[in-house]
């Protein structure tokens, strides 16, 4: 029988599922100790001053924006290619994502067509359907897990007066370096006014659903915990304990993002693995390049020695097609051949929403387009083992010269 592949499998221990046991045991259930726990350890990690634990990136990223101060017509950047999330934050406040193109060999968002797109907008020869009254942040993403040069984003940034929201849903445990000779800085490591993780059930640590926001910023931060519970005055977070009171004050319409200890209680033993999972994936990642290096048809995601990647995803991309057929083909391949496999991502710039809502076309966001009918996530998980492996590596090769190239 033919081995089969999930996309993903999470990485869960008989020591994390004791952890949540404990908690279920103890009677405090929702945000307690264990979250307070969890915030300590996950600054200390990724080097923060502070972190807030939510109940998912989106809600990280919702905060962060909030805590910034985005208001309704403003603009902000962002990746075409990132998940919903990044772009469906700036909505909620009635702001414009301004969608940028991105890098054709990392995916990552392309800063030369940043500053295109932010000087159109300023020159008001370019608006996406709606009135923009001004640019005010920008949302980098590492796509995969692998970082952008932040100092770059960062004094970009700086010198168009814009925050900065660092979407790194994909980023834990990552670091990037300017050169060889330059220290390492950790995701998170002041590396944005407010940087977004996420713990969804695939992602690199996992709490099954869960989020991190961190920063620098007191202010920020505590601006973002008040409103991550109702607006509620912090009495509010004790008064079922025995050193707390009944009264609390609402000091500003908040959410209901706050994380519950049986989540954080899995993330701390999770965290306490966050390398040795790490690790497990590059040496995934490893294999798949050694093994499929020189495949004709695809190419594979790059490696840079001036980055730690995180390889949450092992993004290939098939060759040969401008218009996706051939990469649609060779997904089904490896579906039939029991390797599941997915797509990171369609741009958002090809979604009905942004082209109805704001006119976006194919052309607006070249670089992506062209990317997107290429792209194929392969499995990348700790727990997979070599057969697993080797099924991924037999599959893709068998597809790829199964499935011609298309001439145009």
């Amino acid at each position: 029988m033919p081995t089969t592949v999930p996309f993903f499998a999470p990485d869960i221990t008989e020591s994390d599922i004791t952890a949540c046991a404990e908690v279920l045991r103890s009677g405090w259930l929702t945000t307690g100790p264990c979250v307070r726990e969890f915030e300590k350890a996950f600054a200390s990690a990724v080097g923060a001053r502070h972190a807030v634990a939510v109940n998912s990136c989106t809600a990280a990223l919702h905060l962060a924006l909030e805590a910034l101060g985005l208001r309704p017509d403003q603009g902000v950047l962002v990746p075409t290619m990132t998940f919903a999330a990044t772009a469906e934050v700036v909505r909620y406040f009635g702001a414009v994502p301004l969608l940028v193109d991105c890098d054709p060999v990392t995916g990552n968002l392309s800063l030369d067509a940043a500053a295109a797109r932010l000087a159109q907008v300023r020159a008001g020869g370019w608006t996406p359907g709606r009135r923009v009254t001004d640019v005010v942040g920008i949302m980098p993403v590492h796509v995969g897990g692998l970082m952008l040069d932040m100092g770059e984003v960062r004094r970009f940034a700086s010198r168009h007066g814009l925050w900065t929201v660092e979407d790194a849903a994909h980023a834990l445990p990552a670091a990037w370096r300017p050169g060889p000779d330059a220290p390492w800085q950790r995701c998170g490591e002041d590396t944005a006014d407010v940087t977004c993780y996420s713990f969804y059930a695939n992602k690199t640590i996992t709490t099954g659903e869960g989020g991190m926001a961190v920063t620098a910023s007191a202010a920020l931060a505590e601006r973002m915990r008040l409103m991550s519970l109702h607006g509620l005055s912090h009495d509010a977070w004790n008064r079922y304990t025995g050193h707390g009171s009944w009264d609390y004050r609402i000091v500003a319409p908040g959410f209901k993002y706050n994380l519950t200890d049986i989540a954080a209680a899995l993330g701390l033993r999770q965290l306490a693995r966050a390398e040795a999972m790490r690790q497990a994936r590059a040496r995934i990642a490893a294999h798949y390049h050694q093994e499929l290096a020189g495949e004709a048809g695809i190419s594979l995601p790059p490696v840079d020695p001036d980055r730690v990647h995180a390889w949450h995803l092992f993004p290939i991309r098939v060759e040969g097609d401008p218009t996706g057929a051939r990469r649609n083909a060779v997904i089904e391949m490896l579906r039939s051949a029991g390797v599941t496999c997915s797509v990171h991502w369609r741009p958002l710039h090809l979604h009905p929403y942004y082209q109805e809502t704001f006119g976006y076309e194919p052309d607006d966001c070249p670089a992506a387009t062209a990317l997107f009918h290429g792209l194929v996530s392969l499995p990348i998980f700790s727990r997979m083992t070599g057969p697993q492996m080797d099924a991924v590596v037999a599959g893709v090769r068998a597809a790829v010269r199964t499935v011609r190239p298309v001439q145009v």
